[in-house]
């Protein structure tokens, strides 16, 4: 994309009134940040699609943001195949308690990933990996997020051996999470996490339609 292109890219819209709801000014300013680079560099480098900044804010910057809900104080979370950021970078912005680890196997990704994390002087609790979820050491996290990776089926040998043991893995499901849980059971037996599976949702009354997520912990 030409510098001329990039003078016509659409705008990021103003944050919607309903994100003031759950999230603090500090985090939707950091917000604001982070998608107006997405809106800009970020298109360019072909992380994202022009057509998807006009919906920024409630497709993916509210609906990541929301997850926060379901995460514990002070966690160490890993975010496999998190593209951009979404949803690790998000939940590192919105909550100054937790830790992440971005794992994506792209380095054009991660080489935004790494200018992201100066740019929000995150670097004492977010890092960036480059590599495959099963090419990286196991990372012993609280929580290991996914979102828009693969079937949960798929999912599951690729993030449970990043939990620890007790740790969960959370992945952002649309309206058929009841039917890759259930295809999922014998990939959860493995990791002995069938019996504390469930689907979760958050966001509700802030954001429209609220998320869906697929909680499983892994057990010994």
């Amino acid at each position: 994309m030409s510098e001329l292109d990039a003078e016509d890219l659409p705008k990021l819209p103003p944050a919607p009134a309903h994100a003031s709801a759950r999230l603090s000014v500090e985090a939707i300013t950091r917000l604001t940040s982070y998608g107006e680079a997405l809106a800009g560099d970020g298109v360019i480098r072909g992380l994202i699609g022009p057509r998807e900044v006009p919906i920024l804010w409630d497709r993916h910057l509210l609906n990541c943001a929301a997850m926060a809900e379901a995460v514990e104080r002070e966690a160490r979370i890993v975010d496999i195949g998190t593209g951009a950021g979404l949803p690790g970078l998000v939940l590192a912005l919105v909550r100054d308690d937790i830790q992440v680890v971005l794992i994506d196997t792209l380095q054009r990704r991660c080489d935004f990933l790494s200018e992201m994390v100066e740019q929000f002087e995150l670097q004492d609790r977010v890092s960036v990996v480059w590599g495959r979820a099963e090419e990286v050491p196991p990372q012993q996290a609280d929580i290991v997020t996914s979102r828009a990776v693969a079937a949960l089926k798929k999912l599951i040998p690729w993030c449970m051996p990043h939990a620890k043991v007790g740790g969960r893995l959370l992945a952002m499901k649309g309206q058929k999470a009841g039917e890759e849980l259930q295809a999922a059971r014998k990939s959860l037996h493995k990791w002995s996490a069938a019996k504390h599976a469930e689907i979760l949702t958050c966001g509700k009354g802030w954001i429209d339609p609220p998320v869906t997520l697929v909680s499983a912990t892994r057990g010994k």
